[in-house]
């Protein structure tokens, strides 16, 4: 049987009936949303990866407990362990006072994208990245949050409305918001985000 051709929900089914490769499958399937989420928050590649392992590690703990009701919504779900796992981190770092290294530094010259394009399309692009990046956290605590759900971890508007427990009016107008906002930020701070 082909895993990758089942639901969320039958794959979930099978693993609490003891198939190992049906949850390997679906941390393959949404691992790429659920680690893009965690960086773009944490900004350290080392800590994503720990919050990462440490988000699978409770859901399979929480499948196992029956602590899971499918209602469609496994991705959502999943992320909704990661976040509170992050706000956990900052938690603990705020009470102990840790100081974290400088803001994670994109390699530029060590990434595969360099081979279809020049080394300064690449910088241009990284500075891209990062001035969107800190345009994002100038915003509102409610619109970020939308913007990071939909745009970093591929969020509908209807799974954003439920993982945030507001109407789909709601999280659709965050995004307006949110977009007037970096458009007014782009204006302020004269900033040029393409590529010539």
């Amino acid at each position: 049987m082909d895993l990758c051709k089942l639901s969320d929900y039958e794959l979930v089914e099978k693993f609490i009936k003891g198939s190992q490769t049906s949850i390997e499958t679906l941390i393959n399937r949404h691992r790429n949303r659920v680690y893009t989420y965690i960086y773009l928050i944490v900004k350290n590649q080392q800590l994503a990866e720990d919050i990462f392992q440490d988000t699978f590690i409770k859901v399979v703990q929480s499948l196992k407990r029956g602590k899971y009701t499918d209602n469609g919504k496994f991705l959502s779900w999943v992320i909704r362990i990661a976040h509170n796992l992050i706000i956990d981190h900052f938690r603990r770092e705020k009470q102990f006072n840790i100081t974290t290294r400088e803001d994670y530094e994109t390699d530029i010259f060590n990434s595969r994208k360099l081979a279809y394009g020049t080394i300064e399309d690449e910088m241009v692009q990284s500075q891209i990245i990062t001035d969107v990046r800190g345009l994002i956290d100038e915003l509102p605590a409610d619109q970020r949050e939308v913007v990071m759900l939909r745009h970093y971890g591929g969020l509908s508007f209807k799974e954003i409305a439920e993982h945030t427990n507001v109407s789909i009016n709601t999280a659709l107008g965050r995004m307006r918001y949110a977009l007037i906002n970096l458009r007014k930020l782009i204006g302020e701070k004269k900033l040029n985000l393409t590529i010539s």
